[in-house]
């Protein structure tokens, strides 16, 4: 997984060289407040009249969302990967317990949510999938989360 502005973030939480993984397990709430930015997501959100507050609702709420951004293919993975990180935003403030996890960010690294049972979620797939089909939805991936 890419995201572009990880390194200069890394670099002003503890300086060059550090793992984006080691600074992340060092900054649990900082990891948090950057995925859940989602600039993307939220400013096609509010455009639609939607403001994503972070609870499950606002995941049914983008669920109804006409999927415009599907006419746009350089938008397309950018506004799923925000989904996913929105997602796991969610997750993690929602259900006692979850927390970002990251495996060596780069190359090709994942973020994913760790429930209590040690079961990993992988947001930004699941967020993609939501983007591209629109199924499964965010609403539904939820519930199946908070619910075991």
């Amino acid at each position: 997984m890419h995201i572009p502005f990880l390194d200069k973030w890394r670099e002003r939480q503890s300086g060059p060289g550090r793992s984006a993984a080691a600074v992340f397990e060092d900054h649990p709430d900082a990891a948090a407040d950057l995925f859940a930015e989602c600039e993307l997501l939220r400013s096609h959100a509010q455009v639609a009249g939607l403001e994503l507050d972070d609870t499950p609702a606002s995941l049914a709420a983008l669920d109804q969302l006409l999927p415009r951004w599907r006419d746009d293919p350089e938008v397309l993975p950018w506004l799923g990967n925000d989904a996913g990180l929105y997602l796991g935003t969610v997750v993690v403030r929602t259900v006692p317990g979850a927390r970002w996890h990251v495996w060596h960010v780069w190359p090709g690294g994942r973020v994913v949510v760790r429930l209590p049972s040690g079961r990993e979620l992988h947001v930004v797939e699941a967020g993609i999938e939501w983007a591209v089909h629109g199924a499964p939805e965010l609403s539904q991936m939820y519930a199946e989360i908070s619910e075991g």
